[in-house]
């Protein structure tokens, strides 16, 4: 089954691309915010609807169980948000890692370059109302969405913590927000150390991502000749395109009907 999604705007041409046809044995893998849910002003005001639970509980269980979150939030964020489904979780950009076995991983940054990083952001934030400073545990999140106008002096500040961190972080940037991530750890680091144990080994990848922060994991599907399915407009490396949440999960609700039909 082929579909399309089309779009309206400056991108418009190129967000008219088909959907990969759908097939068995796909290793499904999602980001969440501006995937599979809408955006909010804070990260804490998200909604997720009990309809989008069951979907993907259904798609789970159709999938031997080879879907797994991909996400800048961590993994008792999104256990809490997806309550009381329970999925192999790469969290915080791939600094966190709960394997399908349920075993988890947390990369750790030392102990004090991290209250250093801790320090400068908590500072930041109680100089300027509306920023919101957000510790994941591992990475560290600076939000300007009720603030545009301090993008820029989040990222001068954000870029000097880097600088002072001796290699430990990395600088990563997303929609309104700035992001100190253990360095090296990336989406598509991920995805590839998932799929290489089950139930994700031996399928064929398929990631559906809305952000810069997806790119890695758009490239490394590419790479092991997966489905690499960007939301929204603006440039990327995925092959695929689909316009909303909204088509996301439409998306997915037909491939779970598709699945079960192949089923009998």
């Amino acid at each position: 089954m082929k579909t399309q999604t089309r779009v309206h705007g400056a991108d418009a041409e190129a967000a008219q691309v088909a959907l990969p046809e759908f097939a068995d044995r796909w290793a499904l893998f999602f980001d969440v915010d501006g995937t599979l849910i809408e955006l909010a002003e804070h990260p804490r005001a998200v909604h997720v609807e009990p309809l989008l639970i069951e979907v993907l509980a259904r798609l789970q269980r159709l999938a031997d169980g080879a879907l797994a979150f991909v996400s800048g939030r961590s993994v008792d964020d999104l256990d809490q948000l997806f309550a009381p489904l329970r999925v192999a979780i790469a969290g915080q950009h791939g600094a966190e890692l709960r394997h399908a076995n349920g075993s988890v991983a947390l990369e750790r940054t030392d102990r004090f370059v991290g209250a250093a990083a801790r320090g400068a952001l908590a500072r930041l934030e109680a100089r300027h109302e509306g920023l919101y400073f957000e510790d994941k545990g591992a990475a560290l999140a600076m939000h300007f969405r009720r603030v545009p106008a301090l993008g820029p002096l989040v990222e001068r500040t954000l870029r000097e913590v880097v600088l002072g961190s001796n290699g430990e972080f990395m600088l990563q940037n997303g929609k309104m927000v700035w992001e100190l991530v253990p360095h090296g750890k990336n989406k598509g680091g991920a995805i590839a150390e998932l799929m290489r144990e089950p139930p994700f080994a031996g399928r064929v990848p398929v990631f559906v991502g809305d952000d810069v922060t997806d790119e890695d994991g758009f490239s490394l599907v590419a790479k092991m000749s997966g489905h690499a399915i960007k939301v929204g407009l603006g440039g990327s490396v995925a092959s695929h395109r689909i316009a909303d949440v909204a088509q996301v999960r439409s998306w997915l609700g037909a491939y779970a009907d598709w699945l079960e039909t192949r089923r009998g």
